[in-house]
């Protein structure tokens, strides 16, 4: 044992002695200019090292330099520059004067790739063929190869002409590649803008031995989680995988076998875009679970105790930029072109739950057309194609929608209207507006269309419960059965509705159930929410007393108007002047009656005096 440890000691003693002599008698500063001479001959750029590179031994041999930069020819500012760099090299090469580098470390980087920092060449500088042949009389008596990359506590700077920056902040990234072109990469880092932060990790495999013409990176593991303005209190989370390809002749990008999570959301699909002026997009997307609700805070609005008390937690408000143009957001159509086709197994929206939705789009340069966007809500079905065209500077959408027996009410309720009504609602019609949102809808929105609407109720109001307690109060040999029942219900129910800026008129409007019978006109302050409508009511049951008032009453239509706020409707009933012509019809009849058996009466004239002044 005790040989062995010295002979261990003996080796580790020569081991030091020769790196130390190594140190002695190499000049890390004899690679300065090669290194930057390479730099620029094999891709034009000019790298600027600060300071003198110095050895750093332990634990790996490495040359560590102060202060760097990598500048694109004719560019103003740097693309690349780190506080200092460590190139890690290995030591058998150096004997035989090759400078093998095994990684590259930045420390402190900040890469910017922004206007300034772009190749800019001469106007009139010749342009020649690129070799990688050397010149004669250049030695190459020194190999430069990299085998791995890292760079710590970095930042990204991103920029396209005219547009805002993007910082990424507390960059981490580890790349090894080997001599066939085949990199590992782990990623790390933190964007922040507009009040939001995402942090981001990713894990991928690149193939680069077909770069430039082609690249591709099959990304094993990305996590995500973004926070801040306009997003739910918790923030959206979520892992994804995917096999990205880049083709440099067509400058096209493709996604493929993408599997994505975001909260309890799922995606997945294929995409790709063509990156010319006016890129062009691919997405056909399925999912069998999306709940936009846990995904947009805006979009939180239900009656589902869940849902309500996320609404309740505080979420940061976007900041509001102060500036003369007008919004833009439809304008950013004209910029692309896309075909997108989406199909989800389930989708939960403002408290509805959506199943078996499908929807098929394209853009056209700012003409976006719907061609299909359909689903089913409980027992019902919904279609809503249309187009929105923005090419012109005020946008234009059109939608024809078609509900087929949708229960009303949970609708109502999620757009948080005050309307305590339920039923199946069927509707089809046509309807415009230059804003896709609910409040256009309600203010600035114009359409017709036709309505219908079964097994309906309407609580805080009963119609029948109304007409007849006026009639018995006016009228002794009538009485109605108990009804404590404060709703309204027919069976079937149907209008035509027109929509005018935030007032939807309802015209022909007729309802019947098994008690009752209406029509109607009236119109709705969607703004303002407020009602005014005109019923003509015939009561067909209920009835018990004088069987002839009755049966008059069983086809004669009460005058009702409902009207005032949504949430604390008025009524106004005409019973008295109904029953007082009645009752007027009723003694004409029966004058009339009398004149015709008795017309050589002597009463006869005081007879047709009554029936004049009646």
């Amino acid at each position: 044992m005790k040989r062995f440890l010295t002979t261990l000691m003996i080796l580790l003693v020569v081991l030091i002695a020769g790196l130390s002599a190594l140190v002695l008698l190499v000049n890390p500063n004899d690679f300065r200019e090669y290194m930057v001479r390479q730099v620029e001959s094999r891709s034009g750029y000019q790298l600027k090292i600060e300071g003198s590179l110095r050895w750093h031994v332990w634990p790996q041999l490495s040359i560590l330099s102060d202060r760097m930069s990598l500048t694109a020819p004719g560019a103003s500012q740097p693309l690349l520059s780190a506080e200092n760099m460590r190139l890690d090299v290995a030591l058998i090469p150096l004997i035989s004067h090759q400078l093998h580098v095994h990684q590259v470390m930045l420390k402190g980087a900040v890469i910017q790739l922004t206007p300034q920092t772009e190749e800019r060449r001469p106007k009139d500088a010749p342009v020649g063929p690129s070799s990688s042949i050397p010149e004669p009389g250049e030695e190459r008596g020194w190999s430069f190869d990299i085998a791995k990359l890292k760079v710590v506590d970095s930042v990204l700077v991103f920029q396209h002409d005219g547009d805002e920056q993007i910082t990424v902040r507390d960059i981490n990234l580890g790349m090894e590649q080997d001599d066939k072109k085949q990199a590992h990469i782990e990623l790390s880092s933190r964007i922040n803008r507009d009040q939001r932060d995402l942090n981001l990790s990713v894990v991928a495999d690149l193939n680069a031995a077909d770069y430039p013409q082609q690249l591709v990176a099959n990304i094993s593991q990305l996590n995500y989680q973004i926070q801040g303005a306009d997003l739910p209190a918790n923030g959206i989370s979520g892992t994804s995988t995917l096999t990205a390809r880049w083709f440099e002749p067509e400058r096209r990008v493709e996604l493929s076998q993408l599997q994505m999570t975001a909260n309890d959301s799922d995606l997945q699909g294929n995409a790709s875009v063509v990156l010319k002026e006016k890129p062009q997009w691919v997405l056909d997307l399925r999912s069998s679970k999306l709940n936009l609700d846990a995904l947009v805070a805006a979009n939180a609005v239900t009656s589902t105790q869940a849902v309500q008390k996320a609404q309740q937690q505080p979420t940061l408000p976007r900041p509001i930029i102060a500036s003369g143009g007008e919004d833009t957001a439809y304008q950013n159509l004209r910029g692309y072109s896309a075909q997108v086709s989406i199909a989800a197994s389930s989708v939960r929206w403002r408290g509805l739950d959506f199943t078996d939705v499908q929807s098929a789009m394209t853009n056209q340069f700012g003409l976006l057309t719907v061609s299909e966007l359909t689903g089913n809500l409980g027992q019902g079905s919904m279609s809503f194609p249309g187009q929105l065209d923005a090419r012109k500077n005020q946008p234009q959408l059109t939608f024809n929608p078609k509900v087929d027996n949708i229960e009303i009410g949970p609708i109502l309720t999620a757009f948080d209207y005050p309307i305590a009504l339920s039923g199946l609602l069927s509707m089809e019609g046509e309807f415009s507006g230059d804003k896709l949102n609910a409040e256009a809808f309600r203010r600035s929105w114009q359409g017709n269309a036709s309505i219908t609407m079964s097994h309906s109720t309407m609580t805080g109001m009963n119609f029948q419960q109304l007409i007849q307690q006026a009639v018995t109060r006016s009228n002794d040999d009538v009485k109605a059965k108990e009804n404590y029942d404060n709703v309204t219900t027919l069976d079937s129910f149907s209008a035509q509705a027109t929509l005018d800026n935030g007032d939807l008129a309802l015209k022909k409007m007729e309802g019947k159930s098994s008690v009752l019978a209406l029509t109607g006109q009236g119109s709705l302050d969607l703004v303002k929410q407020l009602c005014d409508t005109q019923f003509n009511v015939t009561v067909l049951g209920g009835w018990e007393g004088d069987s002839k008032l009755i049966d008059v009453l069983k086809t004669t239509p009460i005058p009702l108007r409902v009207y005032g706020p949504w949430q604390k409707l008025n009524y106004s009933l005409q019973v008295d002047q109904v029953l007082r012509k009645q009752l007027q019809s009723e003694a004409k009849r029966r004058l009339n009656e009398w004149l015709e058996k008795h017309k050589d009466s002597s009463k006869s004239k005081d007879v047709k005096e009554l029936l004049n002044n009646l």
